[in-house]
């Protein structure tokens, strides 16, 4: 089967060719949900939960085609979900976190701060752009956007990120 085959066959009830359409997507996926919780269970988890609500209502979909770009859209929204928890939560910190930042740069980690602290709408785009290597069309779709839309917050959020570093790549603090 075509991938307008498959969908249109997950999207009536094929287990089957949701599973291949998924498994299909699964390396693309983890490296979003990745690059937007910084670990591996979380990433997993918000996989899973996206692939769940996708399954939930693929039924819905008007548009098979859209359905990578649908499917990215909800594990986006997985992530920003699982990132307001952590924020409500206490942070507890173990002795692997500060293993884990040892060996991470210094550059890395201004870089990750620096990404935290820009508006979300920047940091989506710059997320998909130079975490994930998609083009602007392909953002565009999935955050349902105009791609001069796009264009402007990538050239923004790269403003921004600049702002937010200094000539040495740590994270200036003033505001």
């Amino acid at each position: 089967m075509s991938d307008p085959e498959l969908t249109a066959a997950a999207c009536h009830g094929d287990e089957e060719a949701f599973y291949a359409l998924v498994s299909g997507l699964k390396r693309k996926l983890y490296g979003i949900a990745f690059s937007y919780l910084g670990n591996e269970a979380d990433a997993l988890e918000a996989m899973q939960e996206a692939v769940c609500k996708a399954w939930a209502n693929c039924g819905k979909l008007k548009e098979a085609s859209a359905f990578e770009a649908w499917l990215v859209r909800i594990l986006i929204r997985c992530c920003i979900d699982e990132q307001k928890r952590r924020k409500r939560t206490l942070p507890l910190l173990f002795d692997k976190d500060e293993r884990m930042a040892e060996m991470v740069s210094d550059s890395r980690l201004d870089l990750h701060q620096a990404m935290g602290r820009l508006r979300p709408k920047y940091r989506h785009v710059l997320v998909l752009k130079y975490y994930q290597d998609m083009t602007l069309a392909e953002i565009a779709n999935v955050l349902d956007k105009p791609e001069g839309t796009v264009k402007t917050w990538l050239h923004q959020g790269l403003k921004q990120l600049r702002g937010k570093l200094n000539a040495g790549g740590e994270v200036y603090h003033g505001e």
